[in-house]
């Protein structure tokens, strides 16, 4: 199974593999030692050590449990309540001591009308509901963070094998125009700048390579790591998934943990008008016990109900408020969805830039650039260029190379987000991470 396949099955809930964040049905750490022992880190191990140790997914696992508890708590019956009474005692004349004392023993309780243990029952229902596309879109969330730190970690990686070409680019350089200069076709000062642009290349590569090496840090605090045990990332920058059309990838958007939380929070709020007109039903309090009479020794049952008064107008207020917040949560959903299709559209158009612009550079602005730094590079030793025009030939072809993986960067993060969006791999062909 492809990674994205397998964050796609977790985020929407077509599998148990997974679970709950923090489940031990995770892979554990021992599952994934052959990274260390390659020292190469793929995607799918990243994403299972931070579904595995990362603490902000634990929170959920604690929340379902507490909503668990709220569930056995609100199905239950109104309590019982046991009274003992005693009247006529320690006052004066004929009530003096306990000789005329009336002693009641009395077992109450609440007749609750209305349905409002139901609504109770289905108010903790409709969070628990909520709570796991809470869990989902988190998940997706911190899930698109640890993979757009990815790319952007493969990114550098990229720049390093670039800086480490530029380098070796410019050795072979000195060694040229030190034989020229042997030979007293080049000047001094050429030896100089190519012995200052050799100088330049190292330490740009030794930046990008500290550079990597606190991406590797901040990666592995994703699963509360500090030591990173990997050496390099797996994956390619220039594979690409395959494109779908925009009308496609919206309506894809549209059910996905982030919108469907809405009509899960809409769920919400009904159970709470529900539960809300529940309490506006009035609850008949009944009490039953029996009374001795210690002057005479009789006894006698006693019965009794209790009715409040004007409660559905108390409650008037609540049911009010519980109608206002649902109606919220409609004008919420139609934001989200405004700002949904805004960023969907923005990362797709950038997508489709990006990866047109790198199949450009890989089929003409690359194989053009080369082979004009190889003639350029024969004229030179022949005499026939100068030094500028074998650095310019040198440069433009590091930059055009660094413009390719800048695009590959973006177009792969667009990607990224367009995936985290629809909680979905884009087409078939996805990054091979």
């Amino acid at each position: 199974m492809q990674i994205r396949h397998i964050v796609a099955a977790l985020l929407l809930g077509s599998v148990t593999l997974l679970g709950w964040a923090g489940s031990s049905d995770l892979p554990s750490l021992n599952q994934t030692q052959h990274v260390n022992a390659s020292s190469i880190l793929a995607l799918e191990d990243a994403i299972a050590r931070t579904l595995k140790n990362n603490p902000q997914l634990y929170q959920y696992r604690f929340r379902q449990k507490s909503l668990v508890a709220q569930r056995e708590t609100s199905s239950l019956s109104p309590a019982l309540q046991l009274e003992l009474e005693v009247e006529n005692i320690a006052g004066s004349g004929d009530f003096n001591g306990v000789d005329s004392a009336e002693t009641t023993l009395a077992l109450s309780s609440v007749i609750e009308l209305g349905g409002k243990t139901r609504s109770r029952v289905g108010l903790v229902d409709a969070r628990t509901d909520r709570l796991g596309f809470e869990r989902q879109a988190a998940t997706l969330d911190l899930l698109g963070e640890l993979t757009a730190l990815f790319i952007r970690c493969r990114s550098t990686q990229e720049n390093i094998h670039l800086a480490e070409e530029a380098v070796a680019l410019s050795k072979r350089m000195l060694k040229t125009v030190e034989a020229r200069a042997a030979k007293g076709a080049a000047p001094e000062a050429e030896v100089m700048r190519a012995k200052a642009a050799l100088t330049r290349a190292s330490i740009r590569l030794q930046a990008l390579r500290s550079s990597f090496e606190r991406q590797k840090v901040v990666l592995s605090s994703f699963w509360g790591n500090t030591n990173p045990r990997f050496a390099e990332l797996s994956g390619s920058l220039s594979a690409f998934g395959t494109p779908d059309d925009f009308a496609s990838l919206l309506q894809r958007a549209k059910k996905s943990p982030a919108i469907a939380i809405f009509a899960s929070e809409a769920r919400l709020k009904d159970a709470e008008v529900k539960l809300a007109q529940a309490q506006s039903r009035v609850d008949i309090g009944w009490q039953l016990g029996v009374r001795r009479f210690e002057e005479t020794s009789d006894t006698a049952i006693t019965a009794g109900i209790s009715i409040p008064l004007f409660s559905g107008k108390r409650n008037r207020s609540s049911i009010t408020s519980a109608l206002a917040e649902r109606n919220a949560v409609d004008y919420r959903q139609a934001d989200a969805m405004l700002k949904l299709h805004s960023r969907l559209f923005t990362a797709f158009s950038q997508r489709e830039e990006n990866t047109a612009a790198v199949k450009q550079f890989n089929s003409h602005v690359l194989p053009a650039l080369k082979k004009a730094l190889a003639l350029t590079q024969q004229a030179y030793e022949n005499g026939r260029y100068r030094y500028q025009d074998l650095i310019a030939a040198q440069e433009e072809l590091l930059t055009a190379k660094q413009q390719r993986i800048e695009a590959a960067t973006a177009a792969q993060l667009n990607q990224a987000l367009i995936e985290q969006l629809i909680a979905e791999p884009l087409g078939t062909n996805h990054l091979p991470y």
